[in-house]
């Protein structure tokens, strides 16, 4: 059992200079170079260590233990894998029990994972894909390179903080990063709620192209009753209803049939 096992030289390594740090850093962008079924990110988890783990580990029985024990099964979120790096190499250069870094490096890898794409890939992704597109659609070229240049500023920042972060605290990160998750993710929820409203009223074009007449006098339904309401009722109110059917488990697929059926029927009578 890894718990049983005995460091050759339990003295605790020198600390990694921050040179040291960011050069792991950047092999931790390889992380899943080497992605498959078996162990997922193990071979690059390996990989991007294997610097610190070298310096840390100058006898090889110690050194072959601690890389074994890091071929294990592993799979977090590329972009907050860092930290858990930056933990796990702090344990390493004290020399802790190599059950508890096992256990460390398990009980992080998951969490981080969910966390990694609630903020990147449902909220940052959107909103810097949403901002880039906006210029794109009106024939700016700069479009594309907004987007790639303001969530990898975020990206990177996110990926060489952490490991700075978490080597320096160490296991204590752990309890300060829960600490600060939950005012990160109400205030991502909020900026990504903003920006998914911004979309509807621009993008999602529903309105009805109907003139109701009583007598003389003429009113338009959309301009006259639906506008006067609140603007953007209809995309705001279909939206919500494809969001529904999303959560009662009917398809993507199923659901842009559903628009185009309403755009075709809409069209046909000249209601929409």
């Amino acid at each position: 059992m890894a718990s049983n096992y005995v460091y050759e030289d339990s003295h605790p390594a020198e600390e990694l200079s921050q040179k040291q740090i960011q050069k792991l850093a950047w092999r931790s962008l390889l992380l899943q170079a080497s992605f498959n079924y078996e162990r997922m990110q193990a071979a690059g988890w390996l990989y991007a260590l294997i610097p610190g783990l070298k310096l840390i580990h100058k006898n090889k029985k110690d050194l072959s233990k601690s890389m074994k024990d890091n071929m294990e099964f592993f799979n977090t979120h590329p972009f907050l894998v860092t930290f858990v790096m930056g933990i796990i190499l702090a344990m390493e250069q004290k020399k802790e029990d190599r059950e508890a870094i096992r256990g460390i490096k398990v009980a992080t890898m998951g969490p981080l994972g969910g966390i990694g794409d609630a903020l990147f890939y449902l909220t940052l992704l959107p909103i810097t894909a949403s901002i880039g597109a906006s210029l794109a659609v009106e024939g700016n070229i700069a479009g594309p390179i907004v987007f790639l240049i303001a969530f990898n500023i975020i990206h990177f920042g996110v990926r060489f903080g952490l490991m700075n972060y978490g080597y320096k605290m160490g296991v204590k990160a752990i309890s300060k990063l829960k600490e600060m998750m939950g005012y990160i993710s109400r205030s991502a929820s909020i900026v990504g709620l903003t920006v998914v409203g911004g979309l509807i009223a621009t993008y999602v074009g529903f309105e009805i192209d109907y003139i109701w007449k009583q007598g003389e006098s003429e009113m338009n339904v959309q301009t006259d009753i639906l506008d006067q309401i609140m603007p953007g009722l209809l995309p705001l109110i279909y939206t919500l209803l494809v969001y529904w059917l999303l959560k009662k488990g009917r398809s993507p697929i199923t659901l842009i049939g559903l628009t185009v059926v309403v755009g075709l029927i809409g069209s046909f009578f000249n209601i929409m």
